[in-house]
């Protein structure tokens, strides 16, 4: 992975249910506030406002997941090679049995190694707090810490 776009700020695993659903806020094309995976995707690639954590095989169950699900290539594509080219890239050692569900091991392993400071899922049932450093969120959840509200006085 190409470090010459290295985002900054809060770093972030993002599961592969906020990926897939952030790309079909996308079709047939991007309207912001419509939908909260799709406003954060727009978040990292527009703003840069967190550094993307993923590791070989988070990008694979991506690349699967979409293929699967039918997601047209050329988008699906155009996301992989963004974060090919700007995520940071975490080496895992060993992957520890967190997750209820197993193929989730990858992203709390990505978490912990990564030290992220967010998991952001729709799943957060897969996930469980106790047992990670990072903070499981929703994308609107990080949506708030990411963009809080200006306050005027």
């Amino acid at each position: 992975m190409k470090q010459s776009r290295k985002r900054r700020g809060r770093r972030v695993v993002v599961d592969t249910s906020v990926v897939i659903s952030g790309i079909a806020a996308f079709k047939p094309s991007f309207v912001a506030g419509k939908n909260d995976s799709g406003d954060l995707l727009y978040e990292w690639v527009a703003r840069g406002g967190f550094a993307w954590l993923v590791t070989a095989e988070i990008l694979d169950e991506y690349k699967e997941v979409a293929r699967r699900l039918k997601v047209r290539p050329s988008v699906a594509g155009h996301l992989i090679n963004l974060l090919n080219e700007a995520a940071q890239e975490v080496a895992v050692e060993s992957v520890f049995e967190i997750s209820p569900d197993p193929g989730d091991n990858a992203f709390c392993a990505c978490a912990q190694a990564g030290r992220a400071d967010f998991l952001v899922t729709l799943n957060p049932k897969d996930f469980p707090q106790g047992k990670l450093p990072a903070k499981v969120v929703s994308p609107f959840d990080l949506l708030q810490v990411l963009r809080p509200r200006r306050r005027w006085r």
